[in-house]
């Protein structure tokens, strides 16, 4: 059966609304499209109605991946000369449509060993990645290439995330005499100045570790000192975590640290023939592991991703059809 085409494919995919923790009906008709084309499907349970979508013909050696989950807000598809905008056009419902129509052509010159493997969740924490890693399928699979807005280029390495919250314990007293109390916010406030002056790890590929205080809160009123405080710090990581210990232990005696979330930093396979760099945003690659080994590659622009004006080129997602199904026979020759 014929596929839909490029641009109308990608455009379904966007007009349905699959924002993080509403991905069901996305995950529904995916299913049925893949089905209707011909792929056995499996539809696994991730939580509450949403699911990944796997697909395959005969046992695969090689998966195309990516994400159909969205940032919010839901913004629906407009073509524009040679742009096609909306929700997920960059981040990642392009690029999937682009592993769709790369696989038909594969099978369509008798190549069976390519799958697909599409989940939910990248957004905030990768559960659905997380449940496809025990997926029978990925026994025996030798190469995951995952999608996500590189302009092209295949990555050399990503940054992980370490998030972890800082929390600063006080005394509540009035604030006429703030020598009976003590406060929790100095505390944070110390802790925080004291972090600029760690020295962070770095690597040859990704550059310094950096990180931003995404979240701060504390104290119950403008005339009590504070009794509590606490910050949440975003880590955009380039090598083992051990290797922040450091800088954490030297705040330890100021405020308890917490750690709320961890992706690891990737070093990645690539191969001649192909431009190359690295990129400072995490993936779901570090949670596909058992998929085999791991390439990242897809059309787009991260600059371009999560913006209210998220755009992709459609000459850029007919270059990443080419580009994954060069990839796929170059991997299984």
């Amino acid at each position: 059966m014929d596929p839909l085409g490029l641009v109308p494919l990608a455009r379904t995919l966007i007009d349905i609304d699959s924002t993080t923790g509403r991905e069901g009906d996305c995950g529904r008709w995916l299913a049925a499209y893949l089905r209707y084309l011909g792929w056995t499907v499996d539809e696994q349970e991730v939580s509450g109605g949403r699911v990944n979508v796997i697909a395959w013909l005969d046992r695969p050696e090689v998966v195309l991946s990516t994400h159909f989950d969205c940032v919010p807000p839901f913004v629906t598809s407009r073509v524009e000369g040679d742009l096609l905008y909306g929700r997920g056009s960059c981040d990642a419902k392009g690029t999937l449509a682009a592993q769709v129509l790369a696989a038909e052509r594969l099978r369509a010159v008798g190549e069976r060993r390519v799958g697909l493997v599409f989940v939910v969740g990248e957004e905030r924490g990768s559960d659905g990645a997380r449940k496809a890693n025990g997926h029978q399928l990925a026994d025996g699979c030798r190469y995951l290439v995952n999608g996500e807005p590189t302009d092209g280029r295949l990555a050399t390495a990503t940054r992980g995330i370490l998030r972890v919250k800082l929390s600063a314990t006080g005394r509540a007293a009035h604030s006429s005499r703030p020598d009976l109390g003590e406060s929790a916010i100095d505390k944070l406030v110390d802790a925080l100045v004291r972090l600029r002056e760690q020295a962070l790890p770095d690597d040859p590929l990704l550059g310094r570790t950096h990180y931003t205080v995404g979240l701060i809160s504390g104290g119950i009123a403008p005339n009590v000192v504070s009794p509590h405080a606490e910050a949440e710090v975003m880590f955009r990581t380039v090598g083992p975590l051990a290797e922040l210990e450091p800088a954490l232990a030297a705040i330890r005696d100021l405020v308890h640290t917490t750690p709320v979330l961890d992706v690891p930093a990737i070093h990645l396979t690539t191969l001649d023939g192909f431009e190359v760099a690295s990129f400072p945003f995490t993936t779901d690659i570090p949670f596909l592991d058992r998929w085999g080994q791991p390439l990242l590659v897809g059309p787009g622009s991260v600059l371009l991703a999560h913006t209210d004006d998220e755009h992709v080129g459609i000459g850029e997602l007919e270059e990443a059809i080419e580009t994954y199904e060069a990839l796929a026979t170059r991997l299984l020759a």
